[in-house]
């Protein structure tokens, strides 16, 4: 349904505060009143009420862009179930002359969702690494504030990515959790969310690291697997790894094997002649935590006769 179509309710709505930002004139529609746009917010399926920042309070003549939309009682514009295709710029005008009186540019999307947080020790002990998720996604600039807390400690999660952050000088087998406080906020609203954890129950080492498997001569039923740990994992003499082996054979049979903690395997048994599939993860020897994602795959055959 166009604009022009749609009928134009009256009606006293909550709308979010608008603000007054500069404005490029680059929308579509610009009628070539260029200058201050007086920027208003609106969340998307609901009902949003445009208002004329000046005017004195009387009737306004409303357009969005070239198009006259009709003159409208002092209290606004309402748009019913307001969608992404109304967004955009409208302008307020004297009924009786057309002046311009001004211009607003609405922008919809959605208040912050709570932040769905994770943490994970990837590089225990030295550091803590956090993201988040918002859904539905707000469509609007959304800020992020994250802090952690652990007993009367508090500090900043320094962000390292868009929805990331991380911390460190961490407490090994405190009993004390430590709590992250994710805050998003934009105009339509705020929300946060506290993740308490202890921190060895969050170790999640980064996958292995350069697998590559190797036929063994003279073995027609063999593989020989070497890797190394994940460069992340800072002290693996210290706080050692043990390792299981993924093995997709073409018949897409799987194999799961506990390797301990070598960094090297044979796989013995194999099928002659047969292209094999091989993923490595891992995880903390102590047993605390998750285990790792499977690494890059690799693949080989059993050596074969000449």
């Amino acid at each position: 349904m166009s604009l022009q179509d749609m009928k134009w309710l009256w009606v006293v709505a909550f709308v979010a505060p608008a603000c007054t930002a500069p404005y490029n004139g680059t929308e579509d529609g610009d009628n070539g009143n260029r200058g201050h746009c007086t920027l208003q917010h609106g969340t998307l399926g609901t009902q949003v009420l445009l208002q004329c920042p000046v005017g004195g309070g009387g009737p306004a003549e409303w357009r969005q862009g070239d198009t006259v939309l009709g003159t409208y009682p002092a209290l606004g514009l309402a748009l019913p179930n307001a969608s992404l295709a109304h967004e955009g710029q409208y302008s307020c005008h004297h009924p009786g002359t057309g002046e311009t009186w001004a211009t607003v540019c609405l922008r919809l999307g959605y208040p912050p969702a709570l932040p769905d947080i994770e943490c994970w020790a990837i590089s225990y002990p030295q550091a803590v690494n956090c993201s988040w998720v918002l859904a539905p996604e707000p469509l609007l600039d959304t800020e992020f504030v994250a802090t952690f807390r652990h007993g009367t400690e508090m500090g900043e999660c320094i962000r390292t990515g868009p929805r990331s952050c991380s911390f460190g000088d961490v407490q090994m087998f405190s009993l004390t959790p430590y709590v992250v406080n994710v805050t998003a906020k934009n105009p339509l609203g705020t929300a946060s969310t506290f993740l308490p954890f202890l921190l060895e129950n969050i170790i999640k080492p980064d996958p292995p690291e350069d697998l590559r498997v190797s036929p063994i001569p003279g073995e027609t039923e063999k593989l020989l697997l070497e890797w190394s740990p994940p460069s992340s994992w800072p002290f693996p003499d210290y706080f050692p790894l043990k390792y299981r082996i993924r093995c997709a054979g073409e018949d897409s049979s799987i194999t799961t094997i506990e390797a301990q903690e070598q960094t090297s395997y044979t796989l013995t048994g194999l099928r002659p002649r047969t292209l094999h599939h091989i993923q490595v993860a891992t995880k903390a020897f102590t047993d605390s935590g998750e285990f790792s994602a499977w690494s890059l795959p690799a693949s080989g055959t059993p050596w074969m006769e000449p």
